[in-house]
């Protein structure tokens, strides 16, 4: 026990170092990941006002699970619609959301590609 206490007080300088250096590092760290997580906001943030009403109206869909999707316009007409989602394995699930986008958005169903997410 002795030993250890006149080498820590031989080494402090040592031991403060790399304890400052282990704080920043964690830092850093933290940093990063609410970096990520900002830009990932950023993303969801980037949704058009239709987009975030039917992601909403997908997301209370019964199997839908997590999901993102895209509406592609091209002069103020919608071309495409991507939902991917963890639900679309199920295919009641997939026909409830080809139905549900078709219904909200009154486009034909072959625009509407769904894919299951990769969890």
């Amino acid at each position: 026990m002795r030993k250890a206490l006149e080498w820590v007080k031989e080494n402090k300088k040592i031991i403060i170092t790399l304890a400052l250096i282990a704080l920043i590092l964690c830092a850093l760290y933290f940093m990063d990941l609410s970096a990520k997580s900002a830009a990932a906001s950023d993303i969801a943030h980037d949704r058009s006002p239709t987009e975030a009403k039917l992601a909403a109206i997908l997301g209370d869909i019964e199997g839908v699970g997590s999901l993102d999707l895209m509406i592609n316009e091209s002069e103020g007409e919608i071309t495409g619609v991507v939902v991917v989602c963890s639900g679309a394995n199920n295919i009641m699930t997939r026909n409830n959301i080809l139905n549900a986008v078709s219904t909200a958005l009154n486009i034909d169903k072959k625009i509407i590609a769904i894919y299951a997410m990769n969890v």
